[in-house]
């Protein structure tokens, strides 16, 4: 049994024992994109957990009994999992092997107590047909050994969230069928965050990047907290289609005592764009090169550092494929030839006009 693995030993065929959003940063690493560094902890260590603490009968027990279409019952069978979990001991040589990989992290950082992004990693995300990503509990800026052995037994625990229970049992999805990983990743201290997509989800236009921004962590634009920055970028001629500033009043960060925390903007800053031209550029470039990897359109987490000077301060944190324009039958237009093609030819054009 492997209880850890470090990020740059996963690829995309390591989804079944580090859950789809491990085996993506893995993945990305391989494709030389710029990845903070972590560690895995892995879906057998999560077994394994469960087997030693002798709680397995009692969960399948509970799910078994569940009413997954009332609220009262998914929060009760949630509750009654989540303490079965967040009791139980974690075996001894899997919080050794985890102390292990922290503290070399630390030291390859040259920080001690190195605040890290304890998130959870499950084996059933972004499938064809459903999408479990987002079900599971992630914990920013934790410091200390203690607490990312903590964290890690929470994110073991929110496999069984009364949400995720009922979006299983609708789809009668087998409980056994979805493991759960942890992804240990050093934290971006992030100035500006935000998510990108290499197509446009308004209307699915593939020759088009949008990237969404906003000041301090991304949570507060992924759980929609904050209005973002929003830009279109053309693809081929890296023209700025759209530039939308917004007023952005609230920032997810860090504060020493109060932990990570939704805090005023100051009003001089709301109004100001949360990423450079050069940043901006970064960025798409970055996310053609994902796209190309992948073959297919993405949808994509990054932040930028505060500390580090440009381009080493932009990051990549999340990668997943595109579900909703992407799956999508494309139409034909003139010629036979798509709307996506149209464009690349109307922007190829446009560059010859210029030269």
């Amino acid at each position: 049994m492997v209880c850890i693995i470090g990020f740059e030993e996963l690829d995309k065929s390591s989804l079944p024992i580090v859950g789809g959003k491990n085996a993506s940063l893995g993945e990305l690493l391989r494709a030389g994109i710029r990845v903070p560094p972590g560690f895995a902890i892995t879906t057998d260590s999560y077994r394994e957990f469960v087997a030693a603490a002798g709680i397995g009968n009692e969960i399948n027990r509970l799910l078994d009994e569940v009413e997954p279409d009332e609220v009262p019952s998914l929060d009760r069978t949630s509750a009654a999992i989540q303490a079965l979990i967040l009791e139980a001991e974690m075996p001894a040589h899997i919080a050794a092997n985890i102390e292990q990989h922290y503290q070399a992290l630390c030291a390859r950082c040259h920080t001690e107590n190195l605040p890290v992004a304890v998130r959870s990693s499950a084996t059933a995300e972004d499938l064809p047909d459903a999408s479990f990503a987002g079900q599971q509990d992630t914990y920013l800026w934790v410091r200390g050994l203690a607490e990312v052995l903590h964290r890690a037994q929470n994110c073991w625990a929110s496999l069984f969230t009364a949400r995720a229970i009922g979006y299983r049992a609708r789809l009668n999805f087998p409980p056994d069928k979805v493991l759960i990983s942890v992804g240990v990743q050093k934290m971006v201290n992030s100035r500006t965050s935000g998510v990108m997509f290499t197509l446009n989800p308004v209307n699915g236009d593939h020759s088009k990047v949008v990237v969404e921004s906003s000041w301090g962590f991304g949570e507060a634009v992924v759980s929609g907290a904050v209005t973002p920055d929003r830009f279109v970028v053309d693809k081929v001629v890296r023209e700025v289609n759209e530039r939308v500033i917004s007023a952005k009043a609230i920032e997810c960060v860090y504060l020493p005592g109060d932990g990570v925390v939704h805090n005023d903007v100051p009003p001089e800053r709301q109004a100001q764009p949360s990423l450079h031209d050069n940043e901006l550029q970064e960025l798409v470039t970055i996310a053609k090169r994902i796209e190309a990897h992948y073959g297919c359109p993405m949808d994509i987490e990054w932040a930028i550092d505060h500390d580090l000077p440009f381009p080493e301060n932009v990051f990549i944190v999340q990668s997943r494929p595109e579900t909703v324009w992407s799956q999508r039958k494309q139409d034909h237009l003139l010629g036979q030839k798509s709307s996506y093609q149209l464009l690349m030819e109307k922007a190829l054009s446009q560059i010859q006009v210029k030269r």
